[in-house]
């Protein structure tokens, strides 16, 4: 699981409600405004809109004056999904920052097929990567280093 380099939900946030803190994108549902621009500008889908309804409006407030509002199409995005009385909070993972022992989706992944990284291990792993299909590839580089130097 990898969390984006350059965040661009955190970008384009006005408040400031998504920051990066200690390698993972972390998201502050306290200070969000419900303008859903983080999910808007997110390339992978990973922010989505959870409901939640001020304590002072009941869940049943439809008078004469406030008929029910119409309900949304059936096929309407997230995104442009709007409920009277209900704030969008925007939601998304947070890498269990804190629970200690770890992202919880990690640890209970009935075949292992979750793994926490950081950039450290991209990077060692990618480096070794790279050096092992080099060897396997090329073999005896001694033609090619040959060749190579002819033509200086």
């Amino acid at each position: 699981m990898h969390h984006c380099e350059d965040a661009p939900c955190a970008t384009v946030c006005p408040v400031n409600a998504i920051q990066r803190v200690d390698g993972a994108v972390q998201l502050n549902e306290s200070l969000c405004v419900s303008c859903k621009l983080c999910g808007i500008a997110c390339p992978f889908g990973a922010i989505e809109f959870s409901g939640s309804r001020p304590l002072d409006i009941p869940a049943n407030a439809n008078t004469r004056l406030a008929p029910p509002a119409p309900p949304a199409p059936a096929r309407v995005s997230s995104l442009l999904d709007w409920v009277p009385g209900v704030r969008a909070i925007a939601v998304k993972c947070d890498l269990c920052h804190f629970d200690d022992q770890g992202p919880a989706c990690v640890r209970t992944c009935p075949t292992n097929a979750l793994m926490l990284v950081d950039s450290r291990d991209i990077a060692q792993a990618s480096k070794r990567k790279r050096q092992l299909t080099f060897n396997t590839d090329l073999g005896d580089l001694s033609l090619f280093q040959a060749q190579q130097g002819e033509r200086e």
